[in-house]
């Protein structure tokens, strides 16, 4: 608990990032953030085998296979869902299990992550090491809602602060410039937000053509309309998107980038 930031939070004011939507508030002390990348170093240093911490990322560790679930279930009780229950109510008002795994974006390895949504209810992402430039997190519309491709915030991270949203809500973090940037990330599940109608997956038609920020060339059927695809990710994704859902495309000026995609439309 010495550990925890201990000022306090106010939920109504400067931590809004987006208005109902995205939230910011400081977590961690500057000597836990120290602390807890020193136990991550000691794991590097043991050369032991690490999975992948999800499909998207590259370079992190799975907390949970190096002893600090606990730390983690701690995290999610004291902080992760009393702020998930009156923020974001309808995902986060019973939080019960959780993925952590730490991410890390330098030059060589990942210097970006695709825009894309989470598999979460509830995302918080915290900033424990920060010697970097570039790599601001790009937050445009949730998913399946008409501006889930429009470009709506871009946050800057800070060591020992959090951000905290929806797993739908469509984000991505884009090109570190120099340095490295360390985040620990704890994906939250609810049973009961799973179970309910309001998880429903429904997409409405796009409101008009994507900005640029919000592109995926992970997911989106028309990518290359807009952007060159980075280098050594063309051969792996290109023509296999669904997004948007064929019939949900804006009305005027949609082109797939495989022309048989046009049949559906």
């Amino acid at each position: 608990e010495q550990l925890l930031y201990s000022g306090d939070i106010d939920v109504n004011k400067k931590n809004k990032v987006l208005p109902n939507d995205v939230f910011s508030f400081k977590v961690f002390t500057e000597e836990f953030c120290q602390l807890l990348m020193e136990e991550i170093h000691h794991f590097y240093g043991s050369k032991l085998p690490a999975r992948r911490p999800n499909s998207m990322n590259n370079y992190g560790i799975i907390l949970n296979e190096i002893g600090l679930e606990s730390f983690v279930f701690a995290l999610q009780d004291a902080i992760i869902q009393p702020l998930a229950a009156i923020l974001l109510p309808a995902e986060g008002s019973e939080l019960e299990a959780h993925h952590s795994f730490t991410i890390r974006y330098r030059g060589g390895e990942d210097t970006h992550l695709d825009v894309h949504t989470d598999d979460s209810d509830i995302t918080f992402n915290v900033n424990i090491f920060g010697n970097y430039s570039g790599a601001p997190l790009v937050f445009c519309g949730i998913n399946g809602e008409p501006d889930h491709r429009l470009f709506r915030t871009a946050y800057q991270h800070r060591l020992g602060y959090a951000v905290l949203h929806r797993g739908r809500h469509r984000h991505g973090a884009e090109d570190i410039t120099s340095g490295e940037r360390m985040n620990l990330v704890v994906w939250s599940y609810s049973p009961t937000y799973r179970s309910s109608e309001a998880s429903r997956k429904v997409h409405q038609k796009e409101a008009r053509k994507p900005d640029l920020r919000c592109l995926s060339y992970t997911h989106d059927r028309d990518f290359a309309q807009f952007r060159e695809f980075p280098p050594d990710k063309k051969s792996r994704h290109f023509g296999r998107g669904w997004c948007p859902p064929r019939g949900k495309e804006y009305h005027h000026g949609f082109v797939p980038d495989l022309p048989a995609d046009s049949a559906a439309l």
